[in-house]
């Protein structure tokens, strides 16, 4: 079977087309991405502006396209922050369904921490016991920890690499006092959220997921020889730490010359890189893991075990 998930999200619209069947690893055989930057196009009060819902429509009648020539079997199309959040949201996916054909589902943030997990889990694997983990978007932050494939714990920050530079670094590069405000911010968000972490057993894997995670450990990180053929990539807090610093001293044109940083991330990886720091930070977590899978891939898996219990 021949899958497609669209994500829209705050700074994509990523298409990803896989072969499929339940009890298998999926395949990937196509991924194509469309750059947004919705955080850029809201209005002071919320809404995405004309310019942000032609480029969302454009972005998303192609990716349909793109699966129908693929000829998938079925089409998943999911919207989260930056669509659940506008304050036209329910107007803008009316206009998506009308002149797209395309119905976007709109996940809740515990709906995407929780997807996100069980990637997580379905790719580390019951013997990796307790996670704890770290997903970075364009418009919010997920942490969930948990023993089994459903989390103890799911919650989703508003504390997004997008939302955070349009937020606070809005020079480019950020000025020092920018980078600080964004600090204290994410600082207090992660420190009210800690309680409900407490009486969760000490995670036996911290682990990172999301595109700005995985840019930020091929910049900052290393790799260790994984289980088979399967290398894995390693986050270090000292690393990363070294590295922001460096990163909002450099013009976001400039950024994709180094390694792991790409021209859709360049804008929003210092960002990015601050709240990683300050999570990992309020959790005592020296280093974590980055897995490759995240929520399309949970997406992915939610269908094919609801085929399977029918």
């Amino acid at each position: 079977m021949r899958l497609g998930v669209l994500d829209v999200g705050s700074n994509t619209v990523h298409l990803l087309i896989v072969d499929a069947h339940p009890g298998a690893r999926p395949v990937p055989t196509a991924s194509q991405k469309w750059v947004l930057r919705l955080m850029r196009h809201l209005t002071p009060e919320g809404a995405i502006t004309e310019q942000g819902v032609q480029a969302l429509l454009s972005s998303v009648a192609a990716a349909a396209e793109q699966a129908k020539a693929a000829d998938v079997d079925e089409f998943l199309p999911m919207a989260t922050s930056a669509i659940r959040e506008a304050l036209n949201g329910p107007e803008v996916l009316d206009r998506v369904a009308r002149e797209t054909g395309v119905t976007l589902r709109v996940l809740s943030g515990e709906d995407e921490a929780r997807l996100t997990f069980l990637a997580v889990r379905r790719w580390y694997g019951w013997s990796s016991g307790h996670i704890l983990l770290f997903d970075i978007g364009g418009g919010s932050l997920e942490i969930t920890s948990g023993s089994d494939e459903i989390p103890d714990v799911a919650l989703s920050l508003p504390l997004g690499a997008g939302r955070s530079t349009v937020g606070f670094l809005r020079d480019d590069p950020p000025q020092p006092e920018q980078v600080d405000a964004l600090r204290a911010h994410a600082r207090a968000v992660i420190r009210d959220v800690l309680p409900q972490f407490r009486g969760q057993p000490d995670a036996d894997h911290m682990i990172g997921s999301s595109k700005t995670i995985r840019s930020l450990a091929r910049l900052a990180g290393s790799t260790v020889r994984g289980f088979g053929a399967e290398d894995r990539s390693i986050l270090r807090l000292k690393e990363l730490s070294d590295w922001v610093p460096r990163l909002a001293r450099i013009p976001a044109d400039s950024r994709p010359a180094l390694p792991g940083v790409t021209e859709d991330r360049a804008f929003q990886i210092v960002a990015g890189a601050v709240v990683l720091e300050e999570a990992m930070r309020a959790f005592k977590v020296d280093s974590i893991e980055v897995s490759p899978w995240a929520m399309r891939e949970g997406v992915m898996l939610r269908y094919l075990d609801q085929l399977e219990s029918v």
